[in-house]
């Protein structure tokens, strides 16, 4: 039912800023099967360090027995330029030089990200997307596409995402950027480089997804005589050396980087102007307590995206709400479906609600 494939591009690939990528590679999962109609496709935009498989990172939302499944929708995600799974990456090689590129591989932005996606749906033969979804740097991604691509698809889904990346988002990326700087394995150009850097970074990023309350509930000690070896500074190790294992420092510093430069308006009169070039429609999603992409900037993308739907989701669990609270936004978006059939008077999809 799952099928995990590498698209070449036998092209050049060109980046917004002008640079290019040979035999650049993109990995992908797929799911389900096209129908004759073409028109069940899903398409999801992962976040920051996520991978293609998204029936791993995103069950409840995804899966056989959940919202989005393969026996109804063919389903598609890509990893993105940059990480480390499967598509071309800082530890790929660089044919002009016969060594990985490290920190000589070329600096790219959200809308290459999106390019890349364009790229695959067309050679996956796919004119329109039923569905496109993402959370945090996803949904970046699938606003840009909705804007640069806007015949593209049907219905479009943001979850705990923004039209611009906010100084405050900046900061904490920054923040993670100069823990990693401080290894100094990290300009040895080594495969592991700057691994002990990453693990700080991710305790940083940490604090940005969940908050005050969600560590006061799941990190709470029990003795009121413990004076060391906290479960919260446990927490932090842990989820670092998970992230290193996984994952590595180069793919998070090119991938951060990326974030902080999206703003849909470039190019355009302003961002509402950008905003309103978006043809899908569209059910913007906000999590209560997130505090990297605060409520306001999903309200933002409602406002000025043409009858944009928007709700709000409260969840103990800040911006990590989104991958979390799966039975909410599962609710969320049947209604969504539901509500358009009645307006459209034409069913989008018998299986939703």
């Amino acid at each position: 039912m799952s099928t995990s494939t590498t698209f070449n591009y036998p092209r050049t690939f060109r980046l917004e800023s002008g640079k290019r990528i040979k035999n650049l590679e993109i990995a992908y999962h797929s799911y389900g099967t096209l129908n004759a109609r073409k028109d069940n496709v899903v398409w999801v935009c992962h976040a920051l360090t996520a991978n293609s498989d998204v029936f791993e990172w995103w069950p409840g939302l995804f899966g056989e027995n959940d919202l989005f499944n393969p026996n109804d929708y063919f389903i598609v995600c890509a990893n993105v330029i940059g990480s480390p799974y499967g598509s071309t990456n800082p530890l790929s090689i660089d044919s002009a030089t016969g060594q990985p590129y490290y920190l000589s591989f070329p600096q790219f932005s959200v809308r290459d990200l999106v390019a890349a996606h364009k790229l695959l749906a067309d050679h996956l033969g796919i004119r329109k997307i039923a569905v496109t979804i993402g959370g945090s740097l996803g949904g970046q991604q699938a606003l840009e596409w909705a804007i640069a691509d806007p015949d593209r698809m049907d219905n479009l889904i943001l979850v705990a995402t923004n039209a611009v990346h906010s100084p405050w988002g900046i900061a904490f990326n920054e923040s993670q950027r100069l823990a990693i700087s401080t290894d100094r394995t990290f300009y040895s150009n080594i495969p592991n480089g700057g691994a002990k850097g990453l693990k700080a970074a991710r305790s940083i990023a940490l604090l940005s997804y969940r908050g005050y309350h969600a560590y006061g509930t799941t990190q709470q000690e029990m003795s009121n005589e413990k004076q060391d070896d906290f479960r919260a500074s446990s927490y932090q190790n842990y989820q670092g050396e998970k992230l290193v294992k996984r994952f590595n420092a180069y793919s998070y510093w090119f991938l951060s980087k990326a974030m902080d430069g999206h703003n849909v308006g470039r190019g355009y009169q302003s961002v509402p102007d950008a905003l309103r070039g978006v043809k899908a429609k569209t059910l913007v999603i906000g999590i209560s307590t997130d505090l990297l992409f605060p409520v306001e900037e999903q309200k933002f993308l409602a406002n000025h995206i043409t009858d944009a739907k928007y709700t709000e989701i409260s969840s103990l669990y800040g911006h990590d709400g989104f991958l979390i609270e799966t039975k909410r936004i599962t609710e969320e978006i049947s209604h969504f479906f539901n509500t358009d059939k009645k307006h459209r008077h034409e069913p989008i999809y018998q299986q939703v609600g």
